[in-house]
């Protein structure tokens, strides 16, 4: 059997929050390892640390104690135009509250994070591509207030992969939509694993566990 590709590997990181003198452990010494096609969610109750190890993941946030590399590479100490351009190049985000902007197009929102890296002519040719394959095409001159919450998850997933990111992280991305939308996007999450895309999803909901190929949970900041 072949051995799995590590992308992301996380060596015994804490995160630690102050809340004046208080002191809340958010994190506590978690190792977790990404491997390349994984569909990872994490799940535990509200509190637990979900979102603080996704962010941690995705190279948002920067842990008080352990080590992150990505491909091998540590990146903790790594200058933030440097962590920057990795998030910018190799990651993709998608949020529970879309994160789109509202004076832009579906089109022109997908298209952003690829503007600084390609030509234009190529970055619009990829966006139109991409809101088709979330079944958006007929709406990518609209702006962001005229779609619905599902539509503007979609457009979010589609601006997720313009730059061909090498791991997706979704932060519960079907929290504020009604359960049809929510299918709509899973299945999407799910056609674009079978594609060989590597997701990395926080949820509450238990049903969605069905769509992973791996589930951790977290309590109190550890993986149990």
């Amino acid at each position: 059997m072949n051995k799995k590709e590590v992308l992301i590997s996380v060596k015994n990181i804490s995160k630690i929050y102050e809340l004046g003198e208080i002191k809340v452990k958010a994190l506590d010494s978690v190792s977790l390892d990404i491997y390349k096609g994984d569909f990872l969610i994490i799940v535990g109750r509200n509190g637990s640390g979900k979102s603080t190890l996704l962010h941690q993941l995705g190279l948002l946030d920067k842990p008080n104690f352990g080590k992150i590399f990505l491909q091998g590479n540590e990146v903790i100490n790594m200058k933030e135009k440097e962590r920057t351009k990795l998030r910018l190049n190799f990651l993709g985000y998608i949020f529970q509250e879309y994160a789109l902007i509202a004076e832009l197009s579906a089109l022109e929102n997908v298209m952003l994070p690829a503007m600084m890296l390609t030509s234009y002519k190529s970055c619009k040719h990829k966006a139109k591509t991409l809101l088709k394959k979330v079944g958006l095409e007929k709406k990518s001159d609209n702006l962001s207030s005229q779609l619905s919450g599902g539509e503007q998850q979609k457009v979010a997933i589609a601006r997720s992969l313009i730059n061909d990111p090498m791991v997706i992280f979704a932060d519960e991305p079907t929290a504020n939509l009604d359960t049809v939308a929510a299918k709509e996007v899973l299945a999407i999450f799910k056609a674009l694993n079978k594609e060989g895309h590597t997701i990395v999803m926080v949820t509450h909901e238990k049903e969605e566990e069905a769509y992973a190929n791996r589930i951790i949970k977290l309590a109190d900041g550890k993986i149990i």
